[in-house]
């Protein structure tokens, strides 16, 4: 390969053809889960101006401080490519006027971009499925949430994703908390690492998110939160819990388990796995009822979450719970009148036989070498119109995955018969599936 070759950037990388299979099977499941909810798509747009992400997540957050790709477009006004999707959904609400009536149900998917280092399930533009409730204070809407991402997991055929929950509790329980977990860091201040010596004035609260064996065991003897959690907070957190409790959703409770943005309050949680190594959240999310104020409308209850689609991606292949369905049907066409009929026919079929996945023989070819193509295209059947089937206006059927003997029958016949061979395909797959 040319050594001035061009390649994408470093983080960002291509969706190839072998790996859409698995990203559609997601977007599918993810359409149909939303769909039977009741929830609204709503999509916006990659760049916001810059201060809208310094509102919302707080300055002093990780992704604000270092990960954002931040510019001044010609004008001078400094814009920012979205990191995650919420605080452009809120601000999209607020614009439109969407909020201050019946509670609302919105979902996203979309390219997000952090600049941090690549590494497995972490990538410079990735990509996130995201859901938000808003005017819905009580526990019932955290619960639907939840609820909604297991039946996701088992529409994917996911396995061994466990749910682990806590309470972040108000901002001012949390600022009578943020006191004392200072005050203990600064006595154990010489076992602390250069990372959560950093984060000790800014933002204590990441250091119960370490990942350093060594200050997570210095952790176990410091103040939990929950200990300074207000009436109020205790009952929204004990009310969630006999939610999950009836619905025989199983979960942990994780007393250190905090979120990275600033907006958060009260019930907080993560889809957790153990097959993708240390990048193990698939899906993390909770309550932000500040955050509607925060970008400058009326107080507004919201809650919401956000999921990896690469780290969904990566587990669907791994756990071998894809099971899309491949090319149904390839054309072998052999002659110049063959192949001006055969597109006729493959228009007519691909209108008349819903959800048929057909393509037709390009650039010619002997019969052998279409044959060939024709298998490698990975489809179950091939339709064969040559000189012989024109002349009778017949097609040819042959099975490609299956010893079975090959079929010849009238054109008219045709579309009867694959609806009923691809409901059979349907009917077997489900099968599968359950």
């Amino acid at each position: 390969m040319a050594t001035n070759t061009l390649k994408s950037i470093r983080g960002m990388h291509d969706i190839t053809p072998a790996q859409m299979p698995a990203w559609r099977r997601l977007e599918s499941a993810v359409m149909d889960v939303f769909a039977a909810y009741g929830y609204d798509e709503i999509r916006t747009p990659l760049l916001e101006k810059t201060a809208l992400f310094f509102k919302a997540m707080g300055e002093t957050t990780d992704v604000v401080e270092k990960e954002m790709y931040s510019f001044d477009d010609r004008s001078g006004e400094s814009l920012s490519l979205r990191p995650e999707g919420t605080a452009s959904v809120v601000r999209s609400v607020l614009q439109h006027g969407m909020l201050y009536s019946s509670p609302i149900r919105l979902w996203y998917m979309g390219p997000m971009f952090r600049y941090e280092r690549p590494q497995r399930g972490r990538l410079r533009q990735f990509h996130q499925v995201g859901a938000e409730i808003f005017g819905a204070p009580g526990p019932d809407a955290d619960a639907e949430l939840l609820a909604l991402c297991c039946d996701l997991w088992r529409e994917l055929g996911l396995q061994g994703v466990r749910l682990e929950i806590n309470s972040l509790g108000m901002p001012d329980e949390r600022l009578e908390f943020r006191l004392e977990l200072v005050s203990y860091l600064m006595q154990n201040r010489g076992a602390l690492d250069e990372e959560s010596l950093a984060r000790l004035q800014r933002n204590p609260f990441r250091i119960m998110d370490s990942k350093n064996p060594d200050i997570q065991e210095l952790l176990l003897g410091a103040p939990e939160l929950h200990g300074y959690l207000g009436e109020e907070s205790r009952a929204h957190f004990k009310s969630l819990r006999e939610i999950l409790d009836r619905l025989g959703i199983e979960y942990t409770v994780n007393p250190r388990m905090v979120r990275g943005l600033d907006y958060y309050s009260q019930a907080v949680f993560e889809w957790i796995t153990d097959d993708l190594g240390a990048q193990g959240t698939i899906c993390g999310g909770g309550r932000y009822d500040a955050l509607v104020a925060l970008q400058g409308g009326k107080p507004w209850p919201g809650v919401g979450f956000a999921m990896g689609q690469e780290r969904l991606v990566e587990l669907i292949n791994q756990q071998g719970a894809l099971l899309e369905e491949p090319l149904h049907v390839y054309v072998v066409l052999v002659g110049r009148e063959a192949e001006l009929e055969g597109l006729c026919l493959a228009d007519s079929l691909r209108r008349e036989v819903r959800g048929l996945r057909l393509q037709t023989n390009l650039g010619g070819g002997s019969f052998k070498s279409q044959f060939k193509r024709a298998d490698r295209s990975g489809a179950a059947l091939a339709l064969v119109l040559g000189e012989d089937e024109l002349q009778q206006s017949t097609v040819v059927v042959k099975h490609l995955r299956r010893q079975t003997d090959q079929l010849s029958m009238a054109r008219d016949q045709l579309v009867v018969w694959l609806r009923d061979w691809l409901n059979d395909s349907h009917t077997a797959m489900a099968g599968r599936l359950e």
